[in-house]
């Protein structure tokens, strides 16, 4: 009786200490000092530093030569200092009342405005043209161009009387070739003749100005830390098959890290036995998503029958294919590929309240779980 005793004690240790891992991650990531993971301050960098130094510390071995870092670079449009909207003399809050087209151009002045429709107002001054929209929720994301107009999304419930004027000050910068990095690392399986992948995106929308950030705990700082639990468990439990893992830079931007990754032929994707990309897993009350789920039905039969032997998620659905996150390019080549994202809980979605301290992680242990086995019985 001792022994078993001793047994649930640690198995409830180990258990207790995986979560406190995976908030401890979450919260780094989410914090001011990686500035939403973004174009501004160097926060895509610092949180590369983080997840390389983690990696590290489990001993797994650099993917690219004698690197972890695999750089490229893309356009991108930022906003590291003014970001100032005044409506009808009201100062606004960023982020909080208000968002701007990620490819506005900078934008200084006092503009009148004529209403289009009951969501929609104009303005045209010169050789700039501003529109507004009143929007029921705000959602922001990245811009790799940037236009000549200026385009800004005022929560609806905010703006209760007709706009008549706007006072905008807005400072872009505009980068042609922002330098970043995907971030890769592998185990040593049993059988190294076939890989199992296991990818998700490290970065975030950044910043909107000086005060605004974008945490991006759910998306995807969640998956981030998915992938960095199961490099964990791997380097003390050897994996029936080789096994990479990869952390995509530039995935809010469009796939850009991805794309990138499987056009250098970054490894042989002929000896992919199977992808899995997890984003959005802070969450699972109406258990999972499986995004090809209805093209590689044999492998979705098997995360099947594993859930229902082992009673882990209320439900999982499937989707066809679907150009969604970073998994679209590795099927487009004809790998095999998941992307499993949860459901239900939490509804902030690019915004500044997709925080740590508001994520539920409701199924994320037994995601890890299912995923575990999955690759297992593959």
């Amino acid at each position: 009786m001792r022994y078993i005793l001793i047994f649930f004690f640690l198995s409830f240790f180990l258990q207790a200490q995986d979560s406190l891992y995976t908030r401890h991650v979450i919260k780094f990531l989410t914090s001011e000092k990686y500035y939403g993971r973004g174009y501004v301050k160097n926060g895509l960098g610092i949180a590369a530093d983080f997840i390389v130094g983690e990696i590290k510390k489990n001993k797994a071995l650099p993917l690219f030569g004698n690197s972890y870092l695999q750089p490229y670079s893309h356009p991108v449009n930022t906003f590291p200092k003014k970001v100032e909207v005044n409506i009808n003399g009201k100062i606004l809050i960023p982020g909080r009342d208000f968002i701007i087209n990620p490819e506005c151009p900078t934008v200084k002045g006092k503009f009148e405005f004529i209403k289009k429709d009951s969501i929609h107002y104009v303005s045209d001054k010169s050789a700039m043209l501003c529109n507004i929209k009143l929007s029921k929720k705000l959602t922001y994301s990245v811009g790799i161009s940037q236009n000549k107009n200026c385009s800004i999304e005022i929560l609806r419930s905010k703006q209760t009387e007709e706009i008549k004027t706007a006072e905008i000050n807005i400072e872009a910068e505009f980068i042609p070739e922002f330098k970043t990095n995907n971030i890769g690392t592998y185990i040593e399986g049993k059988n190294n003749d076939s890989t199992i992948v296991f990818t998700a995106h490290y970065d975030h929308l950044g910043a909107m100005g000086k005060g605004c950030f974008f945490p991006g705990a759910n998306d995807n700082a969640s998956g981030t830390s998915m992938v960095l639990n199961l490099i964990k468990y791997y380097s003390v439990h050897k994996p029936k098959y080789k096994t990479v893992f990869v952390f995509f830079a530039s995935e809010e931007a469009g796939l850009i890290g991805s794309h990138y990754f499987v056009e250098q032929n970054s490894i042989d994707l002929s000896k992919i036995k199977f992808l899995v990309n997890l984003d959005l897993l802070g969450t699972g009350d109406d258990g999972i998503m499986v995004v090809n789920g209805a093209v590689f039905t044999k492998q979705f039969d098997l995360l099947e029958k594993i859930n229902k032997d082992e009673h882990l998620i209320k439900e999982i659905k499937k989707r066809g294919k679907a150009q969604n996150s970073d998994h679209y390019w590795f099927t487009e080549k004809g790998v095999p590929s998941f992307f499993i994202y949860t459901l239900g809980g939490v509804s902030f979605y690019h915004d500044i309240d997709d925080l740590e301290k508001t994520l539920p992680l409701t199924d994320y242990k037994d995601v890890f779980k299912l995923l575990i086995d999955f690759a297992n019985q593959l």
